[in-house]
């Protein structure tokens, strides 16, 4: 089934719930992590089912495969996040985060694969 909206989409499903788990587990960061590291992981969480969304209404599939890879890095940026906020003792472990993250990075990468062997047919 082809999908008619981006929230149609498994990947954004799954990176909209990644963004719910992000916030929860911020929700416990200490007071003056606000807007320090607690905002840059759900500012880089937010990034990801937005861009995918972004992606999703471009025509060209060029432009579709850059929003998927924007969404890719800042999944990969809230990797960092995560151990960082682990080293911190903010977290002692996130096995839903990583492997929400896990799952929502082979999907992107296998929805890029299939972008660039389209482009790759056409030409």
């Amino acid at each position: 089934m082809k999908a008619k909206r981006f929230q149609d989409l498994e990947v954004w499903r799954k990176a909209h719930e990644f963004v719910l788990n992000v916030y929860q587990v911020t929700k416990k960061f200490p007071q003056e992590e606000r807007y320090g590291l607690a905002l840059q992981m759900r500012r880089a969480a937010i990034s990801v089912p937005a861009n995918i969304a972004e992606g999703f209404t471009k025509r060209t599939l060029k432009d579709k495969s850059h929003y998927y890879n924007v969404a890719q890095g800042s999944l990969e940026e809230m990797r960092y996040y995560i151990i960082l906020s682990k080293d911190l003792g903010y977290i002692r472990d996130a096995p839903e985060l990583e492997e929400n993250g896990e799952a929502i990075s082979k999907m992107l990468y296998g929805l890029i694969k299939s972008i660039q062997k389209t482009v790759a047919r056409s030409q």
